[in-house]
């Protein structure tokens, strides 16, 4: 994992997004959709390059994770899911997407 330490979920994204994962994707039925640019990838063209997860003080329901993920074509984004039961994301595929072997260095939450 990174060194960056994340108190929430939205400053986690917001650092990634000024490092370049701009895109959002979400994971459904058998492909992961870029949401703004409507292109879909199957998970053998994804890398997650870092993962960050949030617990909820006292909801498990409020349990999130941040991906990180690059594309063969360099499209990055992000794609966010929920540990909830009411979440639209198809885990199995997520799960399927590979990691990178070293981790990406973010630049520090502070000031950002």
């Amino acid at each position: 994992m990174d060194e960056s330490n994340f108190e929430t979920l939205s400053e986690a994204v917001d650092a990634l997004t000024k490092a370049g994962y701009v895109e959002d994707f979400e994971a459904r039925n058998d492909k992961i959709i870029g949401n703004i640019s409507q292109r879909k990838f199957s998970s053998d063209e994804l890398i997650i390059m870092e993962s960050y997860r949030f617990e909820g003080d006292t909801n498990p329901e409020d349990e999130a994770i941040v991906f990180a993920i690059e594309a063969k074509d360099k499209t990055k984004g992000t794609l966010v899911m929920s540990y909830s039961a009411n979440h639209s994301q198809n885990v199995e595929l997520i799960k399927s997407i590979p990691y990178q072997k070293e981790q990406i260095k973010l630049p520090p939450t502070r000031g950002i």
